[in-house]
């Protein structure tokens, strides 16, 4: 569908602020935060990275994935067919024995799309495996582009995005500094050169593919726990701030819209033109759009290591499972030992 055909839409992003593992509260924040989206106009709309739960280390979450028909995406199709919208955003979801952090899309005339994340962040290698989807979905409003959370950092999204698509849907769930007494000295300036880092993410990608984007977040303390030695579930406990920065970046590169964490849970708007757009920043040559310091790249490769084995030891024990929407309780909460709480 070619840039001239179309015309100025109404666009929303949504900022949850979710709870770990409890899946119904949180389809049910997601669900009155579209209808405000819905009743403010918008005809397309994007909802977090994870919205059915947050993500930390905690071993509720391992029964935290959703079946490819499940809850929340009923929710989600009854919202678009409804209302005559399109609506999208990740939930972790069970496929063939592996969990995948499924970014799904769903049309008015209620077609969904799945994108699978391509690499896990972090602890989130302990819920689920990579994808291998290029994250470009033909749709009847054009052809739309599915990022998640750090794909939006690495080269590779971009590359295999530049010049497809008309409209960039993406989410996040960005952690800051872990909290720890030990972190104090650095902490304030890793907090806020990662809140730069966060603020200008979104931007950077619709500028390299060529595309306005909607991106949704996070917000509020997550607590939970930390792992800490790769092959081992052993764990301290961490208290975060999630980074939120919900944002509309038109197609001319304009940020029309935002929402910062400490707002709390809402929903933004803006009319775009939507519509592919000439690149405005090449893409670097290297794995990394922005080059990260020594101590991100040193928690990227230790947390994924750590978060690997936590998968395979569950997948392994037969740990993974879908959500019990029967129970009327979340999955029973994670006890930390006195030895695994103590702040570093």
């Amino acid at each position: 569908m070619s840039q001239e055909t179309f015309e100025m839409t109404r666009v929303a992003a949504v900022q949850m602020e979710a709870r770990v593992a409890d899946v119904p509260y949180n389809i049910e924040q997601a669900s009155r935060l579209v209808d405000e989206a819905i009743a403010r106009g918008a005809k397309v709309i994007a909802i977090p990275e994870f919205f059915t739960t947050r993500i930390v280390y905690d071993e509720r979450l391992f029964a935290c994935s959703l079946p490819p028909e499940n809850p929340a995406l009923d929710m989600l199709i009854s919202k678009a067919t409804r209302n005559q919208v399109m609506i999208g955003g990740s939930y972790l979801e069970m496929r063939d024995g592996d969990v995948y952090n499924t970014y799904v899309l769903v049309e008015p005339d209620g077609r969904v799309h799945r994108h699978d994340k391509d690499l896990p962040t972090m602890v989130e290698n302990a819920f689920y495996v990579g994808g291998s989807d290029d994250g470009c979905i033909e749709t009847s409003q054009g052809r739309i582009g599915a990022a998640v959370c750090w794909e939006m950092v690495r080269t590779q999204t971009p590359k295999r995005l530049i010049g497809k698509v008309d409209l960039l849907m993406t989410g996040s769930h960005w952690w800051s500094d872990p909290g720890w007494s030990v972190f104090k000295p650095i902490a304030k300036s890793f907090h806020e050169g990662n809140g730069r880092m966060m603020h200008r993410t979104p931007g950077r990608l619709a500028a390299m593919i060529g595309a306005p984007i909607l991106h949704a977040g996070h917000t509020g303390t997550l607590e939970g726990g930390y792992l800490m030695v790769p092959g081992s579930r052993f764990h301290v406990g961490t208290r975060t701030q999630l980074m939120g920065d919900t944002q509309i970046i038109n197609g001319e590169g304009d940020l029309v819209a935002f929402m910062h964490y400490s707002e709390g849970a809402g929903v933004i708007t803006a009319d775009i033109e939507l519509g592919a757009t000439p690149p405005r920043e090449t893409i670097p040559d290297r794995f990394w759009i922005q080059r990260l310091s020594y101590l991100t790249n040193f928690i990227w490769h230790h947390q994924n290591a750590c978060g690997k084995s936590a998968y395979q030891w569950a997948k392994r024990t037969g740990r993974l499972q879908t959500y019990d929407f029967t129970s009327n309780a979340p999955p029973a909460a994670l006890t930390l030992r006195k030895d695994e709480v103590l702040m570093l």
